[in-house]
C-alpha cells in the first residue's frame, strides 16, 4: 500500500467515524421524537393528522394518501402517471410554512389500488370528495398538476361547496380540452394519444423512461442540464403504477372536457403554466381556461417546462404562497 493510498484510507476511516458519532447522538433525539404532544384540535385536524394511511372507498378501492402537519389544508393532485411523490419538494416547503399538506395516490396510481374501472375523472373527483370528507377538510387549496388540474377543475366544480374549497391553483394543467375536435381546432390529433397508448403498451418502462428524460422536463432541449437522479424518480413514480389504469387516464386527460366545470368554478382560481411546455402546449390550454373562470389569475414563465414544479421548485413555490396568502 502506497503513502497515498494510506492517507486517503485514514482520511475515508476518519469520515465514517464521525458520521458515526453523529448518528448517535441523532438517532436518540430522533427517538424522542416519536411521539410528540399532539397539537391542539382543530376543524382541519381530520382523523390522521400526521404520517401516511388508506382510505378505503366506496367501491373497495384502497386510496394511499399522505397527511402532515395542522393549520389550512393545501390537497395536492398529481399529473399522470405519477404518485403523490411528486409534490414531495411542495409538501415540505408548505409544512414548513405552517399548513397541513394533503397528497394522495390517483386510484391506479402510485400505492392506491391497480384499479380496473372508475379510471376517468368522474371518479378521480368523486373520490377526491371521499377523501376530503374523511379528514373533513374546510377551506383547503386544491393544487393539481397536469391531469391533476383536471381532477381539481372537475372536484371543486361538482364537489367543492359548503366552505371546502377557498382556492384553486391549476398548474400545468390539461383544462380545458387536450383533444382536437371541431369545437376545439387547437387541439392534439388523437394520433398523438394514440401513440402514448400504443408505446405504453409495448414498452412501459421504455416509454416512461423517454418521457421523463425528454419532453416533460425539457432535458431534450439544447443546453438542459439532464438530472438523472428526476429522471429515475419520474419512472419510479410511474412504474409503481397499474399498467391498465395508467393507460385508461391517457384517455381521461386528453378527452375530458371541462369547459362547463371551469365555468362553474367560483374560488379564486390561480392558473401557472411554463411557455415551452412540450406536453401540455399553453396556447390551448391555459390560454383558454384564463377565458372560462370567474376570478382566475394566469402567469406563464418563459421557457419553463411541464415539469417545473420539480425543475424551478424555488419560483413556483414562492409564486403559490404568495396567492394562498393573498
Amino acid at each position: 500500500m502506497t503513502d497515498e493510498t494510506r492517507g486517503t484510507t485514514r482520511r475515508a476511516l476518519m469520515n465514517a467515524s464521525v458520521a458515526v458519532a453523529a448518528l448517535a447522538v441523532a438517532v436518540p433525539a430522533l427517538a424522542g421524537q416519536s411521539n410528540p404532544t399532539p397539537a391542539p384540535a382543530s376543524r382541519n385536524a381530520g382523523p390522521r393528522r400526521q404520517g401516511s394511511a388508506y382510505l378505503t372507498l366506496k367501491d373497495g378501492t384502497r386510496l394511499f394518501y399522505k397527511d402532515w402537519g395542522s393549520g389550512q389544508p393545501i390537497v395536492f393532485h398529481h399529473g399522470w402517471p405519477l404518485s403523490g411523490d411528486d409534490w414531495d419538494n411542495q409538501m415540505l416547503f408548505f409544512l414548513a410554512k405552517g399548513y397541513r399538506v394533503i397528497a394522495h395516490d390517483r386510484r391506479g396510481h402510485g400505492r392506491s389500488s391497480q384499479s380496473a374501472e372508475g379510471n376517468e375523472m368522474d371518479t378521480y373527483a368523486a373520490d377526491v370528495a371521499e377523501l376530503v370528507a374523511h379528514l373533513d377538510l374546510k377551506d383547503a387549496v386544491h393544487i393539481g398538476h397536469s391531469t391533476g388540474g383536471g381532477e381539481v377543475t372537475r372536484y371543486v366544480a361538482r364537489h367543492g361547496d359548503g366552505g371546502r374549497v377557498a382556492k384553486a391553483v391549476l398548474i400545468g394543467a390539461v383544462p380545458p380540452l387536450m383533444l382536437r375536435t371541431d369545437k376545439n381546432p387547437g387541439g392534439l390529433p388523437v394520433t398523438v394519444f394514440d401513440g402514448f397508448r400504443a408505446a405504453l403498451a409495448a414498452n412501459r418502462a421504455n416509454f416512461y423512461r423517454d418521457v421523463a428524460a425528454g419532453p416533460f422536463y425539457g432535458f431534450n432541449r439544447a443546453g438542459a442540464k439532464i438530472a438523472q437522479a428526476v429522471i429515475d424518480n419520474w419512472w419510479r413514480q410511474g412504474m409503481n403504477g397499474g399498467a391498465k389504469a395508467q393507460y385508461d387516464c391517457i384517455q381521461a386527460f386528453s378527452e375530458t372536457d371541462f369547459t362547463e366545470d371551469l365555468k362553474k368554478i367560483a374560488v379564486p382560481t390561480l392558473v401557472l403554466h411554463g411557455e415551452d411546455d412540450q406536453v401540455v402546449p399553453i396556447a390551448d390550454s391555459a390560454h383558454l381556461t384564463i377565458k372560462l373562470l370567474k376570478h382566475g389569475t394566469l402567469k406563464t414563465y418563459p421557457g419553463l417546462p411541464h415539469g417545473m414544479c420539480t425543475t424551478h421548485a424555488e419560483t413556483i413555490n414562492a409564486d403559490l404562497l404568495a396567492f394562498i396568502q393573498g
